[in-house]
């Protein structure tokens, strides 16, 4: 016999991502949620793989890479509880732009893009809603390579 689905409208809710959607986006952000777990070393994103999904980061630390051909893999930046990664699932070709490492045992909750996807072009309302705020991670990681830059150039100085 089948256990019934866990319900994961706490753990969408306690996350900061969702922390003001009303009942009715939290419910379509559980009916494409799974929750999921990676061990130190797995990948979450590949770099030029398609992007499948958001990841609300519950616990741990995801390290993002990029790929240089002369020194490997580049850290450029981390993120742990309570961040998102992963949004190039919402704009075409839908395909990643660095790799993301679990650096410690990693929970999430795992939103799959394509579905959500589909349900935001049906639904203006949901796709405002999680549009502006994937639009606001994005302002977060801006300025944070913002800020490395500046540290960058203190560090060298002018070119």
């Amino acid at each position: 016999m089948k256990s019934p689905p866990k319900d994961l409208t706490p753990l969408i809710r306690e996350h900061p991502f969702a922390w003001d959607f009303d009942d009715r986006i939290v419910g379509e952000l559980e009916a494409v949620a799974v929750e999921v777990a990676f061990r130190p070393g797995e990948f979450l994103l590949r770099e030029g793989r398609e992007t499948t999904a958001s990841y609300l980061i519950r616990k741990g630390v995801v390290v993002l890479e990029i790929h240089d051909p002369g020194r490997g893999a580049v850290p450029i930046q981390s993120v742990g509880s309570g961040d998102v990664l992963g949004w190039s699932w919402i704009l075409a070709p839908y395909h990643c732009h660095f790799d993301a490492r679990a650096i410690e045992p990693v929970e999430a909750l795992a939103l799959d893009g394509a579905t959500l996807r589909a349900k935001c072009e049906a639904d203006h309302e949901l796709g405002y809603q999680v549009t502006r705020r994937l639009l606001f991670v994005v302002q977060q990681r801006l300025e944070r390579v913002r800020m490395q830059l500046l540290d960058l150039y203190a560090r060298t100085g002018p070119a």
